[in-house]
C-alpha cells in the first residue's frame, strides 16, 4: 500500500487507540494535549515515510513515536508537575517524572471502553454525543463529521467543543466503568452507538463509502462492549444482531448511479450471507436472560427482512414484533412501518384505516405510505398522497423515489 492511502487508514485505525490511552491515563481536562500528540505523530509520519519509505511495522513506529512525543512534550512543559501527577491512575509513576505510555492490545482495549463511558454521557445532547464519538472514538474530521450530519463545518466544530467543554465542567472520569456506572449508563452509550449507526444506514449523505465508514464503526464499538466481560450484556448483543442484518444488504440498497434500491426490488444475491450468519449468532447469544429491549425486537424484524420470500408467516412474525416494539417505544416511523407490516398480514384496505388514524400530516413516509396503500383500490388518491409526499420529502433519494412512484401510477391511470 502507497503512502497516501496507508496514513489514512492508520489514522482511522490508530488515532482513536492512542488518543483513548492518552486521555485515560491523563484526564479529559488534557484532551487538547492528546489529540495534539498524535496529530503530531501522523504528521512526523507523514514527513518521515515520504523520504524514508513505509517502515517494517508502521503501526509500531506510530506507538513509539506518539511515546516519545508524550514524554517530550511533559519534559518541556510545566504541565506534568502541577496538572498531571493528581490525576495520572498508576501510583507507581507519582514519584517517577519518566512517564510510560502504555499501548499495549489489553490496555488500548480498556482505555476505548472507558472512552466509550465518557463520551457516551447525558451530561451532553444526543447529537453533541454522536459528533464526540465520531471524532474522539472514531477518528473522524470535522470535514467528515459534517458531510455525515450535512452541515457546515464551523457547527460541527462549535458542537464538538462545547461537548469536550462539558464533559470537563462535569469532570467526568475516564476509567473503567464500575458494575453500578455499567447498569446506570449502558443505556445511553447503546443509544449513541445505535443513533451512530443509523446515521450511517439511513444517512440522507450521497457519500456512500462514508455512510459505510459510520456504520463500520458503531459495529466496531460495540464488539469493543460485546468483547469486555462486564459490558458483554444480552442488549449490545442484540445490537449487533441488528447491525449485522442491515448492513448484510448495504450493497443492494443502491444502484450503480445512486440510486436507492427499495427492499422488494433488491438482488438477493448481493446480500452478505456471512454477516447474516453473524447477526444470527449475536442475535442467539442476546437470548440469555429475560431481558426484551427495542433492540432485540428491531434485530428480529431485521432478521426476517433477510429472508427474501413474500409470505405470510413472514409478515405475521414482523407484525407481532412490531405490536411488542410499538408498546415499548413509540415512534411516528415504528407505527408507520407497523401499518405496511399489516398491509401485508390482513390487506391494504383494513390497513388504510389503522395508516390515517396516525394522521402524520408533516411525514412524507406517512403519505408515501398512504399512496402505496391506495393503489389500485383508488390510484387517484394514492396519486394525490404522493404528489403531497413529494412537496414534503427533503432529500434527492425520497425525492426520486416517490417521483417514479408518480410516473408508474400516473401511467396506470391513463391506461
Amino acid at each position: 500500500m502507497e503512502n497516501k492511502e496507508l496514513i489514512p487508514n492508520l489514522f482511522r485505525t490508530e488515532y482513536q487507540k492512542i488518543v483513548s490511552v492518552l486521555c485515560s491515563l491523563f484526564g479529559i481536562h488534557h484532551i487538547e494535549i492528546a489529540e495534539d500528540i498524535v496529530s503530531d505523530t501522523f504528521l512526523a509520519a507523514s514527513e518521515a515515510w515520504a523520504i524514508k519509505g513505509i517502515p517494517e511495522n508502521p503501526t509500531a513506529w506510530l506507538y513509539k513515536v506518539a511515546k516519545n512525543k508524550t514524554k517530550n512534550h511533559f519534559k518541556r512543559t510545566d504541565i506534568f508537575e502541577k496538572k498531571i501527577v493528581s490525576e495520572i491512575k498508576y501510583n507507581a509513576q507519582l514519584h517517577n517524572p519518566e512517564i510510560e505510555i502504555d499501548l499495549s492490545e489489553q490496555n488500548i482495549a480498556d482505555s476505548q471502553l472507558a472512552m466509550i463511558f465518557a463520551v457516551c454521557n447525558p451530561c451532553n445532547s444526543n447529537e453533541a454525543q454522536i459528533a464526540l464519538a465520531l471524532n474522539l472514538l472514531c477518528g473522524f474530521g470535522i470535514s467528515e463529521i459534517s458531510d455525515a450530519f450535512l452541515s457546515n463545518k464551523e457547527v460541527i466544530y462549535k458542537r464538538i467543543n462545547r461537548a469536550k467543554e462539558k464533559l470537563k465542567e462535569e469532570n467526568i472520569k475516564i476509567q473503567s466503568p464500575s458494575s453500578t456506572e455499567i447498569s446506570e449508563r449502558i443505556d445511553t452509550v447503546l443509544k449513541t452507538i445505535y443513533l451512530l449507526y443509523s446515521e450511517g444506514y439511513y444517512s440522507t449523505s450521497q457519500n456512500t463509502t462514508l455512510r459505510k465508514d459510520l456504520c463500520a464503526e458503531a459495529m466496531r464499538l460495540t464488539y469493543l462492549l460485546i468483547q469486555n466481560k462486564t459490558t458483554n450484556i444480552p442488549e449490545a448483543n442484540a445490537l449487533m444482531a441488528l447491525m449485522c442484518f442491515h448492513s448484510s444488504r448495504f450493497d443492494a440498497r443502491t444502484s450503480e448511479s445512486g440510486e436507492v434500491i427499495l427492499y422488494q426490488d433488491q438482488d438477493e444475491t448481493l446480500w452478505n450471507q456471512e454477516l447474516i450468519d453473524r447477526g444470527t449468532y449475536f442475535l442467539g447469544k442476546s437470548s440469555v436472560g429475560n431481558i426484551l429491549s427495542k433492540y432485540h425486537l428491531e434485530a428480529g424484524i431485521a432478521y426476517w427482512h433477510t429472508l427474501k420470500s413474500d409470505t405470510l408467516e413472514k409478515w405475521k412474525h414482523i407484525l407481532e414484533l412490531y405490536n411488542h416494539l410499538i408498546i415499548l417505544e413509540y415512534s411516528p416511523i415504528v407505527a408507520l412501518n407497523r401499518t405496511f407490516a399489516l398491509s401485508k398480514v390482513i390487506g391494504k384496505q383494513e390497513a388504510v384505516i389503522e395508516a390515517e388514524k396516525l394522521n402524520l400530516t408533516d411525514n412524507h413516509f406517512y403519505y408515501s405510505l398512504l399512496g402505496n396503500l391506495y393503489t389500485d383500490s383508488d390510484n387517484l388518491k394514492a396519486l394525490h398522497h404522493f404528489e403531497t409526499a413529494l412537496k414534503l420529502a427533503k432529500t434527492v433519494s425520497d425525492k426520486n423515489i416517490i417521483s417514479k412512484n408518480i410516473l408508474e401510477l400516473s401511467s396506470k391511470t391513463k391506461n
